[in-house]
């Protein structure tokens, strides 16, 4: 049974994010509410650690340094498909949050998310519905992450991101040079 603050059991929980600040972070935060942390920062060395000995919890960067995250909730779906596991990233769409579910993810967090939202995200009762969140996409932030998708699929040409999305390519690139808005 769970609380608000801390888990019992000291389950091990797998974190994968090629950001070292945030994975070292988030491991001290979730070891403080009762959880066993490993951490990885590749999804070789994920894999690798699914491999000896599978987490009963993970939570899972979509977009690591050597490929995607896509691939380790997958593969504990395969080896330890009782693992709760929760798909963290910056680069969020409905098209990845429903593959990351259909591969077994419980949960899809935007970034930033913090070690509250995390846990609460790992430890829901699995019958509970997640909250709505208390500040929603602006249209104009719907309208960057659309770009942002298409940008991801066609493999970061600008060029025919432009052309996709019917779109001068210079007015591509200034877009894509400024910061995502609120």
């Amino acid at each position: 049974m769970t609380d608000e603050t801390e888990i019992e059991g000291n389950p091990r929980l797998l974190i994968v994010d090629d950001d070292h600040a945030f994975v070292q972070r988030l491991a001290r935060a979730m070891e403080k509410r009762g959880f066993q942390p490993e951490t990885a920062e590749t999804i070789e060395d994920a894999l690798a650690m699914i491999d000896r000995n599978p987490p009963a919890y993970a939570v899972v960067d979509m977009r690591l340094g050597d490929g995607n995250g896509l691939d380790v909730v997958d593969r504990l779906r395969q080896s330890a498909p009782e693992t709760r596991t929760v798909v963290l990233t910056g680069y969020g769409n409905i098209a990845t949050a429903v593959t990351a579910v259909k591969l077994g993810a419980i949960d899809y967090l935007s970034k930033p998310a913090d070690a509250d939202e995390v846990f609460a995200a790992l430890t829901r009762d699995p019958g509970d519905r997640a909250v709505p969140p208390d500040n929603p996409m602006s249209a104009d932030r719907v309208r960057w992450e659309h770009i942002q998708r298409i940008y991801e699929l066609c493999d970061r040409n600008v060029s025919e991101t432009a052309r996709r999305l019917n779109m001068h390519r210079r007015t591509l690139q200034r877009i894509l040079a400024k910061r995502a808005p609120r």
